[in-house]
């Protein structure tokens, strides 16, 4: 039998459609349930269905006002604040373009993404770094003021138009700008039963940021879109205050990176009778957090596969928990399977986990790089970079990273990116980077390289602070002799880590 998955195709998106129509399709019906609400340790402010769909369709009007027309691309410059799911969802209701950036970013790698997507305006919040540009730039408070104005019409079209572009980046080493439809929206409902087990009366709390790709969808999209309510702690709530407003606020459901299970209080957990189950994406959940959780709190993490290009495909759920240590099953609706070289390979045998390039939820392509989209394209598959093994009953373990890949508190980062930005540094001949497992279920970004002599650790810290986002930047620097090579001298970056525990004294 082959490692190949095909179920009952997910029915088409209907036409015309418009994403944020869809997302709002219980405000009417549900005005005044809360739709969000925003935890504080003190309080909470609370959005109803029908002030945020105000709040977005003015916004919409806004937009336009400011002379943007359908079909603009908009950079999103926003903090952690509401400001950032209203603005985009305006700006999808009226059929502009919305550019989720992350606030961490820093104005060297903002130019790049500017040059990039060719924007027509940025939404900027004071504080977020941006290039000085020519480009209309519209703060947070006039963002704020267009909530008032007259609701927009939603703009009706094309389901396979571009609806909002995402960054990744990419094993070339350039962040690349992933293009999805408006249709991404209505292939989400596959995760509703696959992964979330989510009904309306549901209270879902994300502990990420607004401004968080793996928030604004699990965390938001797909609550409003159910008819449930998103619950999202404020800034400055640190992992070891969740449980506390878990219990406050009667979270049905807890959604996470592994990383935030990781700085949880384990066996200090209040009870919380309402909590049904949590939900983990983003890296691959370790054994020990899950066997923790499970203790602490008598109820189940559900873990989900996917990426920036297609959100997430595999996953356990509370209709099919799957074996402790697999990642699941392929969501009902989903095509999936493990390639070899010839197509999906025989069960039981690894290959590269790969989804079908007709799934509904999969990018249109990385913007102006045709050549590189259709490089991860191996026949009808689209190819994840990931590797796995797929059992008699379907359920796929993880084997770990195809190529280099690195994950910081579930971000992917690629390390020719960071090394691009090393080797601009004049006292660095080559830098090699990686992420080791400091300790157990934590990793970190660690640079080595070579160059006439050993730098100051501070001064590498202040030039990697200028060019990368903080989740990019290096923990450490170490100075080598030589970076490891194979005979063919290509770099063996899996070589790092054990150069790191010999430098640490752990070999």
């Amino acid at each position: 039998m082959l490692s190949e998955i095909r179920s009952t195709p997910f029915p088409p998106c209907p036409a015309p459609f418009n994403m944020a129509a869809h997302v709002l399709r219980h405000a009417d019906a549900l005005p005044d349930k809360v739709a969000l609400a925003v935890l504080g340790l003190s309080g909470a402010e609370r959005w109803s269905f029908a002030r945020l769909k105000a709040a977005v369709l003015g916004t919409g009007t806004g937009l336009l006002q400011a002379g943007l027309c359908p079909g603009d691309r908009v950079l999103m410059r926003l903090g952690n604040t509401v400001d950032f799911p209203v603005a985009y969802l305006g700006a999808l209701a009226v059929g502009l373009v919305p550019v989720p950036t992350s606030a961490q970013l820093t104005s060297r790698e903002v130019a790049g993404i500017i040059e990039t997507v060719t924007p027509r305006a940025i939404l900027l919040a004071e504080g977020v770094a941006c290039p000085d540009t020519d480009l209309p730039v519209i703060r947070t408070g006039a963002l704020s003021d267009m909530r008032d104005l007259p609701a927009a019409h939603y703009e009706m079209g094309d389901p396979d138009r571009p609806g909002y572009i995402v960054f990744t980046s990419g094993t070339s080493g350039i962040p690349r700008a992933v293009v999805h439809a408006h249709r991404a929206i209505w292939a989400r409902q596959m995760m509703v039963e696959g992964w979330y087990g989510l009904r309306q009366d549901d209270r879902l709390l994300h502990a990420g940021a607004f401004n968080w790709t793996y928030t604004l969808g699990t965390g938001l999209m797909d609550p409003w879109a159910a008819g449930a309510t998103a619950l999202i702690p404020g800034a400055g709530i640190t992992p070891a205050q969740l449980p506390l407003l878990m219990k406050r606020h009667d979270a049905t459901i807890f959604a996470a990176a592994p990383g935030v299970f990781r700085k949880m209080p384990g066996g200090q957990m209040p009870t919380l009778p309402r909590l049904r189950h949590a939900l983990s994406a983003g890296e691959k959940l370790s054994e020990t957090i899950r066997q923790s959780w499970e203790t602490s709190t008598g109820t189940q993490i559900y873990e989900a596969f996917g990426m920036s290009e297609c959100s997430t495909f595999i996953s356990a759920s509370p209709d099919d928990p799957g074996t402790p240590g697999t990642l699941g099953r392929p969501q009902p609706g989903r095509r999936v399977a493990i390639l070899g070289p010839d197509g999906p390979v025989p069960r039981g045998e690894e290959g590269t986990i790969a989804v079908h390039r007709g799934d509904p939820g999969l990018m249109l392509g990385y913007l102006g790089a045709p050549d590189a989209t259709e490089a991860r394209m191996q026949g009808a598959w689209f190819l994840t970079g990931d590797q796995g093994v797929m059992d008699a009953g379907g359920e796929i373990t993880y084997l770990g990273r195809a190529d280099d890949m690195m994950n910081a508190g579930g971000f992917r980062v690629s390390p020719l990116e960071v090394e691009a930005v090393l080797n601009t540094h004049p006292g660095i001949g080559q830098a090699a980077v990686t992420d080791i497992e400091v300790k157990r279920d934590a990793r970190l970004i660690m640079a080595f390289y070579i160059g006439p002599a050993p730098l100051d650790a501070d001064a590498l810290h202040r030039f990697a602070a200028e060019r990368l986002a903080g989740y990019k930047q290096p923990r450490d620097y170490f100075h080598l002799d030589a970076l490891p090579t194979g005979a063919n001298g290509k770099l063996q970056r899996r070589e790092l880590a054990r150069i790191y525990e010999a430098l640490n004294g752990k070999t």
